[in-house]
């Protein structure tokens, strides 16, 4: 039965997908601080009641990656008024905490396949960004063909968890 709590989760995923991925392509370092900001803020609320919904089910490696993937939203969010630059430290962080909680959810088998290899291949591009900055590499947030190429990835599972969250029961 779907609650509150899902449509809740669902519509901050969609919001927080749309609006990061719009984030990354315009050109307005205000409107896209702003964008993000809204992806942030969405993408904390969902992952919140994720958490909750799965710690309840008894799924604890599920509740804690959506736990960490809070935590690596968070980091993000707080560097996002720096400016792009300014922003790489908290990043790189942030990124890091999304590969391992998109692993963290996406190994026990609750989700579908197609989501999981979704996020894993996420996960690993956002693992190899990472590495890259901390390696000194000038990559920002919107830099392709990295990290740019792991955000599809990224809104792709958000698409599957929300279909999750919203299919009829059977």
């Amino acid at each position: 039965m779907r609650t509150t709590s899902d449509t809740v989760a669902s519509l901050g995923l969609a919001i927080g997908g749309a609006f990061g991925l719009a984030g990354t392509f315009v050109a307005s370092a205000p409107l896209r601080e702003t964008l993000w900001t809204i992806d942030g803020a969405a993408l904390v609320v969902a992952t919140a009641l994720l958490m909750m919904k799965y710690q309840r089910l008894g799924h604890d490696c599920i509740a804690a990656g959506f736990l960490t993937f809070l935590a690596g939203e968070t980091l993000l969010m707080a560097g996002n008024a720096a400016g792009l630059e300014a922003s790489v430290p908290s990043y790189a962080g942030g990124i890091s905490l999304w590969a391992a909680a998109l692993v963290m959810i996406s190994v026990p088998r609750t989700f579908a396949l197609w989501m999981r290899l979704a996020a894993l291949v996420a996960a690993v591009l956002f693992v190899v960004s990472a590495c890259m900055i901390i390696w000194g590499a000038p990559l920002l947030p919107t830099s392709a063909p990295l990290p740019a190429a792991g955000y599809p990835f990224l809104v792709l599972t958000f698409a599957g968890w929300i279909w999750t969250l919203l299919k009829p029961a059977r």
